[in-house]
């Protein structure tokens, strides 16, 4: 009986240990895994960012470009080494490019906050210029890197760029931060065109840090207030005229910028009306000429601030009947002292092209559209231009497209100007040197350009943009000048003549 009862307890005991054992292997529940959710609320790409009610997406591209007959891949050869059209002239500019872009949005109860920011890594050829050496001795400089001279063999990030595009937030209808003017059309510089150098309006494709206000009225009607930085992209110069020498004019330097400090940001207004036929937008602009001193130091006195203006109208017409898509976009703009609405950054308003002649050992065409030039003693005076661009796009089928595109801007000066340009008014006249026969610094700028898209698969295009720039400067005659040493030019007799230039653009991009 005892043998009996000593089994049971240790069977007993046995099972117990067993259970004990088993319950201790057993799995303990895990914490549930935050998988990252789609945010469907603000389109395609968003998702939520985890253990956050913010919705996150992560966007950019990588480009490949070359651009032939040309020392930068956004505009043509219109000054410097590019101009010279010698063997300082680069024959093509390749880029590599790599944009990153992050978009955050938070519901919240007083409507959505939204963060953007968007940079580029830039690689691109950079340029020869000349020293003036008995021995021919050149200096290489990145085209994207500033103008310090570094090592064309160096592999790191010294001949490359790091470029911030866009940085801002969005809140309750205000935009703070870098983005693109309240003034622009939505297509900047390109109703049809990769060509980045148009002139013909404005365009801050790079963005321009401002404090802006847009009211939504419904039916795809908006409105704006904007102040925005004039310091970076909206400086065409304020010239004194005293300064002007021959050959500095003939090198598209019509004085000494005296530009001052910054005092008043550029006000922005803008009326825009989106509907399914296309767009139609209005936008004016004030800008401050702010001018530092008449000479070396503050003794010398300075002219008094000159506000000058900017008017520009856009228009954008969809689904016409030529096919699915094609669109005509199309601008015009009117200035008085804010040149660079019109003659947009990346376009300049400052030109020295070389070419041929026959009747001097070459010829040579010049302008400049400075916002305002004055004289040691005097007032400014402001520069007046118009213009106009646009295209149409037509699309053969949903892998090709092709544009045709133009543009156009004029610049007008003063009798000011003109007077100590060309003489009168109690004026000698820098260009009133022997051989002139005409002499005005007026100037037009014409473009036109075709461009043929090829998108084989879904975000990755390669494209063709051709493009041919002239320059209608309103000079006449022969001129002796001594040009800067860095386009390796000799001082002898030019005629003064009206240039060209021609620009071809190839570009693949692969979109993320």
């Amino acid at each position: 009986m005892k043998l009996v009862k000593s089994l049971l307890l240790g069977s007993a005991a046995g099972l117990i240990a067993v259970g004990g054992a088993q319950a201790a292997d057993l799995p303990v529940k895990a914490k549930a895994v935050e998988y990252v959710k789609i945010c469907s609320l603000y389109g395609a790409g968003f998702y939520y960012i985890p253990g956050t009610d913010t919705c996150i997406k992560l966007g950019g591209y990588l480009r490949a470009e070359v651009a032939l007959n040309t020392n930068s891949v956004y505009g043509g050869q219109f000054s410097g080494t590019g101009g010279a059209h010698n063997r300082l002239s680069n024959y093509y500019t390749m880029r590599a490019r790599e944009d990153l872009n992050i978009d955050t949005r938070t519901a919240t109860e007083y409507g959505v906050v939204r963060t953007f920011f968007d940079a580029t890594f830039s690689w691109t050829t950079g340029n020869y210029s000349g020293q003036g050496s008995a021995t021919g001795a050149t200096g290489y400089s990145a085209t994207t890197a500033g103008t310090s001279t570094i090592n064309p063999t160096d592999g790191g990030t010294s001949g490359g760029s790091l470029g911030v595009y866009y940085a801002f937030i969005q809140f309750a209808g205000f935009t703070m931060g870098k983005a693109v003017s309240q003034f622009d059309a939505p297509w900047t510089n390109y109703p049809g065109n990769n060509f980045d150098g148009l002139v013909g309006g404005s365009g801050t494709v790079t963005g321009v840090n401002q404090f802006s206000y847009t009211a939504d009225f419904g039916q795809g009607i908006t409105a704006s207030f904007s102040a925005e930085d004039a310091t970076a992209y909206y400086q065409a110069g304020n010239l004194n005229l005293t300064g002007a020498t021959v050959s500095g004019i003939a090198g598209g330097s019509y004085g000494s910028n005296a530009i001052g400090g910054s005092r008043s940001p550029n006000l922005v207004g803008m009326l825009r009306v989106d509907q399914a036929w296309g767009l139609f937008q209005a936008s004016v602009a004030a800008h401050d000429n702010h001018v530092a001193y008449y000479g070396a130091n503050e003794t010398t006195g300075h002219p008094d601030d000159k506000w000058g203006w900017a008017v520009q109208l856009a228009l954008s017409i969809k689904n016409i009947p030529t096919g699915a898509g094609d669109t005509i976009n199309i601008s015009g703009v009117y200035t008085d002292g804010a040149t660079r609405y019109n003659f947009q950054n990346l376009a300049g308003s400052s030109y020295s092209m070389f070419g041929g002649s026959n009747v001097a050992y070459q010829s040579i065409g010049f302008a400049n559209a400075p916002d305002t030039v004055f004289v040691t003693g005097g007032s400014q005076e402001s520069v007046k231009t118009w213009g106009f661009r646009g295209a149409y796009t037509h699309n053969w089928n949903p892998y090709w497209n092709t544009a045709i595109y133009g543009a156009y801007a004029a610049a007008q000066f003063g009798s000011l100007a003109k007077n100590a340009i060309c003489g009168g008014g109690g004026f000698v006249g820098v260009m009133a040197v022997a051989g002139v026969t005409s002499c005005n610094p007026d100037f037009n700028i014409g473009q036109v350009g075709v461009i043929t898209r090829w998108t084989p698969v879904k975000n990755l295009t390669f494209s063709a943009d051709f493009n041919w720039t002239r320059l209608d400067q309103k000079y006449a005659g022969t001129v002796a000048i001594t040009p800067a040493n860095a386009v390796a030019k000799p001082a002898t007799t030019y005629e003064l003549k009206d240039q060209d230039s021609f620009t071809l653009l190839l570009r693949a991009q692969r979109n993320w």
